[in-house]
């Protein structure tokens, strides 16, 4: 070999060496930074507590100050004083206590006995209010910083009689109750609790009430809160009590629980985001939570009640557009992620993971579903209907009598010999 081929064959070497150690300080450097950001967005999020308490399931409940909470890093929140209770209270709420206790006696419901794992532990003194807190692990398992907290866009359902038709477009699929065509001011329901299978991380299975305001367009504004399975955002497959909010149909505003400023909570015993315990059995114990949701009337406000003693906070008005007035929809019942990862429908189960059909003790539930009227007062529904995109898949049926007012059964098993 000549000298200049040696030569030339040398430099080109260095300068593969030189081009590697480049990327490699390019990956550094980038490495570096996603770090950087994650441990800004951490320290955003996970705010000076009076207190931490070590949940069985190795969550850490920090107790922060009310005054602290991430909602008031909203700078229209800068000023904003504490509302610590509502003007007023929806008046007609269907007796709860009365039908638990029959139920209980005839059925096994075990309703307003579920706790949070973290209880087991301790609890959060009076002015502070109790924060899942986050990890580094489960900012890392989001697509971004930016939407960490967040759902995708467009992951609502959508009835046939609402334009445009979007749903098919999320790979989300639900089985709900829904009334529209009036002016809403709230809702209730009771739901019992289960802890479906989720078939890939990035899946979840959730039981919700929705608030709509607005088209099914970019502008649509939503209020949620329920229950969730969640792998990729909590990292584990606990079922967990959640709310969500949403001015702009999931694109830029609002996020799950506290993970960005805009709800207020004012309870220091229900922390959002933490597991709920006990959650019921196929053909065994029932258990359910109420969640109440209803707009002040005389603040504005969306207040979030959970179950017959806990006012959680509210969500402010001014961050919404059509929900500062009034909601145009109200819809209950189950969400699932179906990615299709291996060309096939998910596994992923909604509720218990049985279909409608089978029943109590067996299928999931939504009973006592109630709207607030512009009086302020709780009633029944008028014009319940439903909607689901692949019956075979998930169902839903509802039904009416004395004890449970107006309810439905839902939910499946996502793929079988019928859903494919």
């Amino acid at each position: 070999m000549g000298f200049s081929r040696r030569l030339l064959l040398w430099i080109l070497s260095i300068l593969g060496l030189l081009s590697i150690a480049s990327g490699a300080r390019l990956y550094s450097s980038s490495v570096s930074k996603q770090k950087l950001d994650v441990q800004k967005h951490l320290n955003r999020l996970n705010k000076p507590s009076t207190k931490s308490i070590q949940s069985p399931d190795g969550d850490i409940i920090d107790c922060v100050p009310m005054s602290s909470q991430p909602a008031f890093d909203h700078p229209y929140l800068k000023d904003h004083k504490i509302q610590m209770r509502p003007s007023f209270h929806p008046e007609g709420l269907f007796d709860d206590n009365k039908v638990a206790a029959a139920a209980a006696a005839e059925s096994k419901v075990r309703a307003n006995l579920i706790k949070q794992l973290w209880h087991a532990n301790g609890k959060c003194p009076e002015g502070t209010i109790p924060i899942r807190r986050t990890k580094q692990e489960d900012v890392v398992r989001a697509s971004s910083v930016k939407r960490y907290g967040k759902k995708k866009h467009r992951s609502i359902p959508k009835p046939k009689s609402a334009e445009p038709d979007l749903i098919n477009q999320s790979g989300h699929q639900h089985a709900i109750a829904y009334v529209q065509g009036d002016r809403y001011y709230g809702a209730k329901a009771t739901v019992n609790v289960w802890e479906p299978k989720i078939q890939q991380p990035n899946e979840f299975s959730l039981s919700q009430l929705w608030i709509l305001g607005g088209s099914f367009g970019e502008d649509l504004n939503s209020i949620e809160a329920g229950w969730q399975v969640s792998p990729d955002l909590y990292g584990d497959n606990n079922t967990r009590l959640f709310t969500y909010w949403t001015s702009d149909a999931y694109q830029a505003t609002g996020c799950y629980n506290l993970l960005c400023s805009g709800f207020i909570q004012i309870n220091s015993e229900i922390a959002m985001g933490a597991s709920i315990s006990p959650v019921s059995g196929y053909r065994n114990s029932q258990y359910d939570i109420s969640i109440l949701i209803w707009k002040d009337p005389k603040e504005g406000h969306w207040w979030m009640q959970f179950g017959n003693d806990y006012v959680l906070g509210y969500w402010p008005s001014f961050l919404f557009s059509y929900l500062a007035d009034s909601a145009s929809m109200i819809e209950w019942g189950g969400e699932v992620v179906n990615t299709e990862a291996d060309g096939q429908h998910t596994s992923t189960q909604m509720g218990s993971g049985r279909f409608p059909e089978e029943g109590f003790g067996k299928s999931s539930y939504f009973r006592n579903i109630q709207v607030v009227d512009d009086s302020n007062n709780l009633k029944a529904p008028k014009g319940l209907g439903t909607f689901t995109e692949q019956s075979n898949c998930y169902d839903v049926q509802t039904g009416s009598n004395g004890d449970w007012g107006h309810y439905f059964y839902y939910g499946g098993p996502g793929r079988n010999a019928k859903c494919q």
